[in-house]
Formats: structure tokens, C-alpha cells, sequence
């Protein structure tokens, strides 16, 4: 695992684009298709803003949801709506390529299923992304794997969580998250101090230290770095 630490939250969004760019470029290079997956929440809209600006063969790019509420369609909390908004109406990304978890079925295991099947056959069985974008909660989850979360132990690429924040979640797992070629994580905002430094320490019993540590890369602003993070003894 490396820590990257950047000046404030603005420079550390460019320079997670930059690096989703980067292995989204060369998955192009040595597969001609790209497989990624982007997180949710309220971290990391302005990296993909940025994102859409540095990206090149985007037609070829296909991108998946890491997590998503079990919510109605119309529902304003879904993921997919901003991702929507943001990488094809107003980006560059072919709506087909956008792979929403299909959390409005009524068969909510099947539809896991399913969208394992679909992102299979991008990313290969057993599957396997080019990169995944990871976000820090203030408890220490990832994805919608929060503690104690039966979807913790899943062996499955994608569960259905318990209920969180008054939802349930479709999510990847674990294995499906650490399988993943490169992992990057965006962490912010002074809130995420404690956690952001028991992720690096790695020493701490939360689900976010329970992700692969190789092939990983955590961008940090200043606040979320503190002063030991920044300037370790």
C-alpha cells in the first residue's frame, strides 16, 4: 500500500482521475477494454468530473458500480443517477457502458447473480477488475461492507448487505474487491483522520483493512492525512 498525500481535497481528486486514467490506459493497451468500478457517496464526484476530461477510448471503457441502495428508481439516493449524469449526459461515456446494479428486481440474490455474470464476461471468471475507486466511512467500511455486516464473510463477487443507514445495498465483496489489478482509495476531509490512519497502519479490525493491500494506492488531502500521516516519525 502507498499513501500519497495531496494539498487539499480539489488536488487529491485530480490526482485519483489521473490514476484511474492511468491503469484505465493501459488495460486499453494490453486488452483493447477497460473494466472499472467507482464507489459512491460524497467523496468522489469532482474526481469524476475530472475523470471524464482525462480519459481517452472511453467506448471501450466499461464502468461498474462498486456499491448501490436498494432503493426505487426515481429514488435521489442512487449512485447511478449522478454517475449518469455526470460520465454520459454530460460526459463521454456510451450509457451501455455504464452497468447499473440491477437493484430493482424482485429477485434481489438472482440479480446479484446476474450482475456478476455481466461484468464476467468484461472483466473475466474469476472476475476481475482493472481498477476499483474505494472510499473510507467514518466506521472503517468499504464499499456497503460495514462492520458486522454478514456481506463481509460473502464468497460471492456481489451480495446484498443488511441494512445500513436505513437501506439494504448491492455491493461487491471482498474478493471481488481485492482481485481487483489496482485499487485506489480517495479519502478526505478531517473526519476521516482516525480511520484514514488505521488504514494505513493496517493493524486496526476494520472491514476497509480486510481489502488486499498490494496493488493499492490511497490519495489523501492534508486534513485527512493529520500531522503524523504527513510527516511520520
Amino acid at each position: 500500500m502507498r499513501l500519497i498525500v495531496e494539498a487539499d481535497a480539489e488536488a487529491a481528486a485530480a490526482r485519483a482521475a489521473l490514476e484511474i486514467d492511468n491503469a484505465c490506459e493501459a488495460a486499453l493497451d494490453e486488452r483493447k477494454v477497460a473494466l472499472i468500478a467507482l464507489s459512491g457517496g460524497r467523496t468522489p464526484w469532482r474526481m469524476i468530473e475530472k475523470l471524464r476530461n482525462c480519459v481517452a477510448g472511453w467506448s471501450d471503457i466499461h464502468v461498474a458500480q462498486v456499491d448501490e441502495r436498494i432503493v426505487p428508481p426515481d429514488d435521489e439516493r442512487r449512485t447511478v443517477t449522478q454517475l449518469e449524469a455526470l460520465l454520459v449526459r454530460e460526459g463521454p461515456l456510451p450509457r451501455d457502458n455504464l452497468l447499473d446494479m440491477p437493484v430493482c428486481a424482485t429477485d434481489l440474490a438472482a440479480a446479484a447473480r446476474s450482475y456478476r455474470e455481466i461484468l464476467e464476461s468484461l472483466g473475466g471468471k474469476p472476475l476481475r477488475f482493472d481498477v476499483v475507486h474505494l472510499g473510507l466511512g467514518t466506521d472503517g467500511h468499504v464499499a456497503s461492507l460495514v462492520p458486522g455486516d454478514p456481506a463481509l464473510d460473502a464468497d460471492a463477487d456481489v451480495a446484498i448487505s443488511g441494512e445500513y443507514e436505513g437501506t439494504r445495498r448491492m455491493t461487491l465483496t471482498l474478493p471481488a474487491l481485492s482481485r481487483a489489478r489496482q485499487r485506489i482509495w480517495l479519502v478526505t476531509g478531517a473526519e476521516k483522520a482516525a480511520r484514514l490512519r488505521d488504514l494505513v497502519e493496517g493493524t486496526a479490525a476494520i472491514p476497509a483493512n480486510r481489502v488486499e493491500r498490494r496493488g493499492t494506492l490511497v490519495i489523501a488531502d492534508r486534513d485527512a492525512a493529520g500531522a503524523t500521516l504527513q510527516h511520520p516519525q
